[in-house]
């Protein structure tokens, strides 16, 4: 409905994905001298996963007030309202992969078993933003101020995540960007379609992320 009457319609999507990729590799990787057959593989893949996380999760603050006037005249189930913004950006996100086999195509990774993992990597993906997206809707409810921190500090999360870097490439700092949540979540995905398989620790902290995050808002809810 969005697109409607566009030539293109969704596509615009992956049109404005496209240009990122190309803007940013051109500059960054100049800046950080890494090669582009290693660089725009890796930013591709960064970019469009942060933009998947980071769709959900500056939104999810408003998932419920956004919906107010449908929750007080509809009977219907309260948590359809943050799984509706989970699949919305989840078809954003299916529609940007377009870029992401383009440039796979143009600069193949190496193929093999790892690329697997991309499965589990996925699902924990989803699990963790489900939670996210229904937490953050029930505090953005009552605190009205958290969708604008949450915008505030999302431009600021893009440099702190390993979108336009990984997170070996730091050296000494390695150990500090893995205190952002957010580097597990895209080494889950991107490691594996690069051809790499994430570190254990990856999908441990991953799962207890998944497990603590819904026990404690099951809870609240």
């Amino acid at each position: 409905a969005r697109y409607r009457r566009s030539v293109l319609g969704p596509f615009w999507i992956v049109i404005g994905t496209a240009v990122g990729v190309v803007g940013l590799s051109f500059i960054w990787s100049g800046l950080l001298k890494v090669d582009r057959e290693t660089f725009v593989p890796m930013l591709a893949v960064g970019l469009v996963v942060w933009q998947f996380i980071a769709g959900c999760v500056t939104e999810s603050p408003s998932a419920f007030t956004r919906n107010a006037a449908v929750m007080r005249n509809l009977k219907t189930p309260y948590l359809i309202f943050p799984l509706q913004l989970l699949l919305r950006h989840l078809i954003n996100f299916a529609h940007n992969i377009v870029v992401v086999i383009v440039v796979l195509i143009i600069f193949p990774p190496p193929l093999g078993i790892s690329q697997l993992l991309i499965i589990p990597g996925i699902l924990l993906l989803l699990g963790n933003l489900f939670w996210i997206a229904i937490l953050f809707g029930m505090l953005g409810a009552r605190f009205r101020d958290l969708e604008q921190t949450i915008g505030v500090l999302i431009p600021l999360m893009f440099f702190l995540s390993p979108v336009l870097y990984r997170p070996d490439q730091l050296g000494l700092m390695e150990k500090f960007i893995w205190l952002n949540p957010f580097t597990y979540m895209i080494s889950l995905i991107r490691d594996p379609i690069l051809g790499f398989a994430p570190a254990p620790f990856v999908y441990l902290v991953s799962a207890g992320t998944l497990l603590a995050g819904w026990w404690v808002t099951l809870w609240l809810y």
